[in-house]
């Protein structure tokens, strides 16, 4: 179903004339990839794109209108103007959208929209761009790790990280490097001027297009002997997870059903209960996290789709992006260059390569 027939649905469905997206990762989704973001601590951008069922137009100020036109959008996307100084975003937006209407940011008199379910599944073109953005972050993300020495700091490798990334065009939300003094003790081990020492784990979380991938490398210098055993184990139940998604999917389920099987699997590598030290990740795409499984969630599964499952084990970290689909689990941020060990999921019929630790 295209972007366009979704939203006809929902039009349809709640009764609506418009619906309006300002938010970021929204307004990329509905313009195929336009940015509208300046200031970046902003929870909603400087334009506005809304859709009537007759097309896509765009609403922002006279500041930014000829960046959006000459860069952002399409051709085919009207963009319409209002000055700066004489109204806000979302009084332009009540000013020129028929109603009743819809927005995924506060315009008085209108509904509230959740984008969520709407982003579901990837487009093929979606999917395209999720690839490219996988690969050139999974090519810098290594290129850094393998570079890493035990004396560098958490924020020196932070540092080269972002440089790295936003030289390919890719936003950086979350960049976490855990020394191995702070990987064993934070799960979200947010960079210090703590030196690496005896190991490392850089994990990202980028935006490109309004597509989000996230994935984890671990590199060793003198490793504690239980370092590669726990990454096995975190794998395991990571792979246990994409099969539960690509099963749970085809019978339409929930993310409450994978993530049954996610506690069962660490139950099996002999780390029960330990899923509650750290959230194990969900459905990605036009959010970090779609949504992120908890017991009992009643997010729809859907493919096909990117998923990031992320288990955690006392110091160590699985993770990255996957596109999967009713016949296929797809590695997206990957390069074929860096060690991997096979692993099989608990209780489903799957082995997977998954990325282990590079020793130095």
């Amino acid at each position: 179903m295209s972007l366009t027939d979704r939203l006809d649905q929902y039009l349809r469905t709640a009764g609506l004339e418009a619906v309006w997206f300002a938010r970021p990762n929204s307004f990329a989704w509905l313009t195929g990839g336009g940015d509208n973001v300046v200031d970046r601590e902003g929870d909603t951008g400087v334009a506005a794109a809304g859709y009537d069922g007759d097309g896509v137009r765009v609403i922002t100020n006279n500041i930014e209108a000829p960046r959006l036109r000459d860069e952002e959008l399409d051709s085919d996307v009207t963009v319409e103007t209002f000055d700066w100084h004489a109204a806000s975003l979302a009084e332009a937006v009540t000013e020129a959208s028929p109603a009743p209407a819809a927005a995924d940011f506060n315009v008085p008199g209108f509904e509230s929209v959740d984008t969520t379910q709407l982003r579901q599944p990837l487009t093929d073109k979606q999917i395209e761009q999720c690839r490219e953005l996988a690969r050139d972050t999974a090519e810098a993300v290594e290129a850094v790790a393998r570079k890493v020495e035990p004396s560098h700091t958490e924020l020196d490798v932070t540092a080269v990280l972002r440089q790295k990334l936003e030289g390919r065009g890719i936003a950086t939300p979350v960049v976490l490097v855990g020394s191995a003094e702070r990987a064993q003790s934070y799960r979200h081990y947010t960079s210090t001027d703590t030196e690496l020492g005896d190991y490392a784990l850089v994990s990202v979380t980028v935006q490109r297009d309004g597509l989000h991938v996230s994935t984890t490398r671990a590199v060793a210098f003198d490793p504690p002997e239980w370092l590669t055993e726990r990454t096995r184990k975190a794998a395991r139940v990571e792979t246990t997870a994409l099969a539960a998604t690509q099963a749970v999917g085809r019978d339409g389920g929930t993310a409450g059903d994978v993530f049954d099987a996610i506690q069962d699997a660490y139950a099996e590598v002999g780390w029960e209960g330990e899923w509650q030290n750290h959230h194990q990740g969900g459905a990605t795409g036009f959010a970090g996290r779609e949504w992120i499984a908890t017991p009992g969630s009643e997010a729809a599964v859907t493919l096909p789709h990117g998923y990031a499952w992320n288990p955690t084990i006392a110091g160590s970290k699985s993770e990255d992006t996957y596109l999967v689909s009713a016949d296929d689990i797809e590695l997206l941020s990957g390069t074929a260059d860096w060690p991997t060990e096979t692993v099989s999921a608990v209780g489903y019929d799957l082995e997977l390569p998954r990325h282990t630790v590079l020793e130095l």
